[in-house]
Order: structure tokens, then sequence, then C-alpha cells
């Protein structure tokens, strides 16, 4: 069991560290495949959302240093990310990834778009390859938790998410959103949600500009709103009082001089934007801006307070359920670690035994069936006897944290490990022939 995880979350660093560190869709297989190729990675997974970047990796030799990739990859200064970055491994990685899956380390405990992000990850992980063993069985059990913690707490019973937050900070901004306008760039789930609470507290009519435009007229009809060619949207902004801004691209798509010249349409009419896109899609000039309001993810986190206060308690039933479970999973991978020492012992025994009866046969003349029988159960006794103490404690060994070092002290008195390496030179020769 060698997991390791790095990343960067809301709690840790800012959005303008995160933006830099931000994946987008496209590029995430082709990540992936370099992370899988750095040096000690065996299996990998990158996560991106809007509030954290993490890598998670089942390393070959029990360590592989995760930041050097980072920094390899993004090209970013090592010293300007070693403040945020957070780093687990074992069963504190474990832990930490069954928390994300359950929501209880989101920005919004128990808002339940993680799960989703997370399989997503997964299965685009698994349709390169990039997770596979010990990878696939930590995910799948992530998932399992993740829905015993949904079924058996509260912590999702009023469904929150980081776009039902920004709909509640426009209300604080408004008083009400009756007879507002509103625009959503970007057609993703985000928008969605936003547009699903927007209406439900009043907006009077949506706009919907995305690069797709069929995307765009599909997540409009759904709301009888109306669906806007994404080259319109700076011809058009400016009808709108709220703009909630979600798409992935790569750098700012308002800037100061589009904050002026909607200002000027609107005659200094305020516009509020709510920009829940990393990396960010406002550039953060516009805020000054006399009239323009804007408010990113990083903002959000003042009106997510009042949740945490209301969800501590089933919060705090979660997080004893994860601990059961990470002690479970733990155990069973440790179990599943000796399995091989285990039949390795008893296949070499054998071995012995069998040779042993083979070179004395000559010596005692023709046996009958029943002395055959004698001799052979009386061997098998004795092989039986000399197993049982290491299977034991290799057994016992599984449950602790010491399982690796007696593994490995199994493996050298009875001389296994060349015992394999002389299999594996066998079984490559017939497999050749």
């Amino acid at each position: 069991m060698n997991f390791q995880l790095i990343g960067v979350n809301h709690k840790t660093a800012p959005v303008e560290i995160r933006e830099r560190l931000a994946i987008s869709e496209s590029r995430l297989p082709e990540a992936l495949k370099q992370f899988t190729q750095h040096p000690g990675v065996d299996e990998g997974l990158i996560l991106c959302t809007c509030n954290r970047v993490e890598l998670l990796a089942q390393t070959k030799n029990g360590s592989a240093d995760l930041r050097s990739f980072v920094n390899q990859y993004f090209g970013i200064d090592p010293m300007a990310l070693m403040p945020h970055f957070y780093e687990y491994r074992e069963k504190e990685a474990i832990r930490h990834l069954f928390r994300v899956t359950s929501s209880l380390d989101s920005m919004v405990v128990g808002e339940p778009q993680i799960l989703g992000q997370v399989k997503e990850a997964y299965a685009t992980a698994r349709a390169i390859g990039a997770v596979h063993t010990q990878l696939d069985q930590l995910l799948t059990r992530a998932f399992a938790v993740a829905k015993r913690v949904r079924t058996e707490t509260a912590v999702g019973s009023s469904a929150v998410s980081v776009a039902s937050v920004a709909v509640e900070l426009a209300k604080k901004i408004f008083g009400s959103l009756n007879g507002k306008t509103v625009y959503l760039v970007g057609a993703g789930k985000m928008s969605e949600l936003a547009a699903r609470h927007l209406l439900a507290h009043g907006a009077a009519s949506i706009f919907v500009a995305n690069r797709t435009y069929e995307r765009a007229e599909r997540l409009a009809a759904k709301f009888e709103g109306q669906a806007i060619r994404f080259e319109e949207l700076y011809n058009t902004c400016d009808r709108a009082d709220i703009v909630i801004t979600s798409t992935g691209a790569p750098h700012a798509i308002f800037r100061r001089e589009h904050g002026e010249l909607f200002l000027s349409r609107r005659k200094n009419r305020p516009m509020f934007f709510i920009d829940i896109a990393v990396p960010r899609d406002v550039d953060p000039e516009m805020n000054k801006l006399d009239g323009i309001f804007v408010y990113d993810i990083d903002d959000l986190q003042q009106a997510v307070s009042s949740h945490v206060a209301d969800r501590k308690k089933e919060a705090e039933r979660a997080e004893a359920i994860i601990a059961s479970e990470v002690d479970k999973f733990q155990s069973r991978l440790q179990t599943l670690d000796v399995v091989p020492t285990i039949v390795s012992l008893q296949d070499h025994l054998e071995t012995i035994r069998q040779a042993e009866i083979d070179r004395v046969r000559g010596r005692l003349g023709e046996l009958s069936p029943d002395q055959q029988l004698a001799v052979d159960t009386l061997t098998r006794g004795i092989i039986n006897k000399i197993m049982h103490t290491p299977i034991s404690t290799l057994k016992t060994a599984a449950k602790d944290s010491e399982a690796t070092t007696v593994i490995d002290v199994v493996r050298r008195l009875f001389n296994l490990h060349d015992k394999d390496k002389q299999a594996a030179t066998s079984g490559g020769g017939r497999g050749q022939a």
C-alpha cells in the first residue's frame, strides 16, 4: 500500500494560485499520461475542480517526488507553491480521499457535485490506463464510503452547492431577485444549477451564452430563456443585472475595457459578476470600476459559513464513519499484501517435500498404496507444522503497520525472493518460445 497525495484547495491557496494549476478537461488525459510516466509513479489520478487541484498516486517503491512533477508540468517556481501544498501518504491519503469524495472537505459541506467530479476524474484515468489495480480498489471504496455517508447521515440533506451559495450572495446584494435579468456564461452543470436557483428566487429572464451554441440552446430551453451566440457576448451582456460565469477558458474573458463598455450602455446602472470559474473568467481589474461588483470563488467563503454550523453534528457522524472505513480498507489491503508471500511459502515447501520423497524413493523399495499414503500424510504433516508459525505471524502482522517488515523477514528466511526471480525468468522463457 503505497499511496501518495499532493494538492492545494480553497483552504490552503487563494484562487490566484489555484488558477495557475488548473487543467482543462481537454488537457487532462495528456497530463495523466505524463504523471504516470513520472519516476516512481505506477498509477495516478488528477482531480481538478474550482476549489482544488490534487494528484493521487500509487507509487512503485513507496515514495515519489510529486512536487517535482507539479513544478515541471506547470513551470511554476516551487517556492511560490510550497506554502500552499498539503501532502499525505498511506493511511492519511486514504482518509483525505474518503473525506473529499464524501464532501466533508468541500467549501460547502455536503454539496453533491464533488462525488460526480471525482467519478469523472476516475473515468478519465481508467480510460487511459492510469488507474488499474490498487488505486482502482481505493477509488471504488471511496465511492461506496461517500454513499454510506450520504445514506447514514444528514450531511447532504439540504443540498447546497457553490452555485446555490452564489445565488444567496446575489440575493444579499439586491435584496430581491424579482424582475432581475441574469446572464449565464457557460452552459455546464454549474450554470444549470445556478439557473434553477435563480428562477426559484424570482429572476425574470435568463440569457445563456456558450462557445457551443447548441448547448446554450438546450440549457436556455429548459428554463424558457434565450440562447446567445458566444461571439455576441460583449454586444449583449450589458442587458444583465447579474452575470454568473463559469467557463473553461484559460484566461479572463471579461476585462476592464468590457466593464467600461457595459456601464456606458447601462448608463452606470450597476452590474454584479459572480465568477465561479477557475481559472477566473473576470479580470480583478474590473472590480475597480464604479458600478461593477465582482465576486470570485473565494469571496463565497463568507456565505458558506452559515452552512458549516448547521452541519457540524452530522459532519462529526460522517467523520466517524470515514475513520472506521479507513481502518477497514487499510486492513484489507494489508491482508492482500501477505497473500502472495503465503502462497510462495506453501509452494516452496511443497516443492521441497516432493523433491525429498523422489530422492529417497529408490531406497524405500516398492511401497503399497497404504504405505505411499502414510509417507504422504507424514511429510505433509511435517510441512504444515513448519508453515503454521510463519503463516500465523503473517496473518497477524497484516493487521498492523509492521506487515511489510514481517513479510520481508519471512521471504528472506525461506529464500523466497530468489525463488520468485527464478520463476519469473522461467516463465518469461516459456512465453517467448
